[in-house]
């Protein structure tokens, strides 16, 4: 039985005739740079999270820095994130000369703990950045009420949750501008990089257009520093295809994360899911202080498993220089000795559940 993490072959070929021609009339087309796809696209992708202003880009990453550069971010600015996320999150703020701080993150949720937000706060904190991990929206009331209090607006990085949502509103709604991936291996992914930043602001989507092509809203005259991001023609074409399947996959997501949780949650920590929050289980992911253990036992029976994320961004050598130890963010510490996620997608078959489950059932027997 050949198990993948996730198997954009099987979906591929499901999508394959659809995919084909799309892509077949871009190459006809000729228009392989902010082609009409990449306008239909920004369209679509607007009215279904329900915002105002879509801005395609190059890469997720693209879309994190484009907005703290809209905000305005920069040298002796402070950005506010978690220590517990893929290292873009932080790296943006750090390669515009701000520094990174971080707070720590919430033991049942894996996201940042709003608590220790308003602990970390200082004059100089320009935005926060809270990821919504795995899927599952961070608190965004409790948040939303911090930004309120400070003034310090809100970037959403929900690389991982296109499509959640928290009281029954989009992610990418709460924040002063939220920020997408559309990496292959995400819930709703391309076929190569591809990004997005969603807002409700008039200026700031105008500047963060302008910022995504060096710049410019009229060709050859640059009113900002920017950059070069533009989301390729066939990359949109590709994922307006998908937006067709993105609830019905999320759906999937959501009942393969249960079966998982009805066979397992009696011998590890499965996931916790507020009643408040939809989540789209980009990442199935468990805990148990035996995890390293299980995942090389998971190998060895054709599994695949993997560590989200195995070391906090504080403890990364790249961040040293801002003088963070070992135990300042305890929970992200303890959290990172005992994730370990799981395939997830939405062409797993019921045999391939129970393997997994089974596997790790056989697991718990012998240790």
């Amino acid at each position: 039985m050949k198990i993948q993490m996730v198997d954009l072959n099987r979906q591929y070929h499901e999508l394959k005739e659809d995919i084909d021609k799309a892509v077949l009339a871009v190459l006809e087309s000729g228009q392989f740079i902010l082609g009409p796809d990449v306008k239909q696209l920004e369209s679509e992708l607007k009215e279904y999270v329900g915002v105002k202003h879509a801005v395609a880009c190059a890469n997720g990453t693209d879309a994190l820095q484009i907005a703290l550069m809209a905000l305005g971010v920069g040298p002796g600015d402070e950005v506010l994130t978690t220590p517990f996320t893929f290292v873009s999150t932080a790296e943006v703020g750090a390669l515009l000369g701000a520094k990174v701080t971080f707070a720590d993150i919430c033991e049942e949720t894996f996201n940042i703990d709003p608590k220790e937000v308003r602990k970390r706060i200082t004059a100089r904190t320009k935005a926060i950045v809270p990821v919504h991990l795995y899927g599952l929206p961070a608190d965004m009331d409790e948040l939303i009420a911090i930004s309120k209090d400070t003034r310090i607006p809100i970037v959403e990085d929900a690389a991982q949750a296109f499509g959640a949502e928290y009281h029954g509103r989009k992610v990418c709604t709460f924040g002063k501008i939220g920020c997408v991936s559309f990496f292959p291996s995400k819930n709703f992914g391309a076929y190569g990089d591809a990004g997005m930043a969603f807002t409700d602001d008039e200026e700031l989507g105008v500047k963060m257009r302008a910022i995504a092509v060096h710049g410019s809203q009229k060709k050859y005259y640059h009113d900002y520093i920017g950059l070069n991001s533009r989301l390729d023609t066939i990359q949109a074409a590709i994922l307006r295809v998908k937006l067709h399947r993105l609830d019905s996959y999320n759906r999937l997501r959501r009942k393969f994360a249960g079966i998982y949780n009805e066979k397992l949650a009696d011998i590890v920590k499965t996931p916790n899911i507020p009643a408040d929050r939809n989540h789209i289980f980009h990442q199935y992911t468990i805990r148990t202080e035996k995890r390293d253990v299980l995942l090389e036992h998971l190998k060895l029976m054709g599994v695949p498993s993997a560590i989200y994320y195995p070391v906090p961004l504080h403890l990364q050598k790249a961040y040293h220089y801002l003088g963070y130890r070992a135990g300042d963010f305890p929970v992200a510490e303890k959290l990172s000795t005992e994730v370990l996620s799981l395939p997830m997608h939405p062409h797993l078959k019921e045999e391939e559940l129970d393997f997994i489950a089974g596997t790790i059932r056989e697991f718990s027997r012998k240790k």
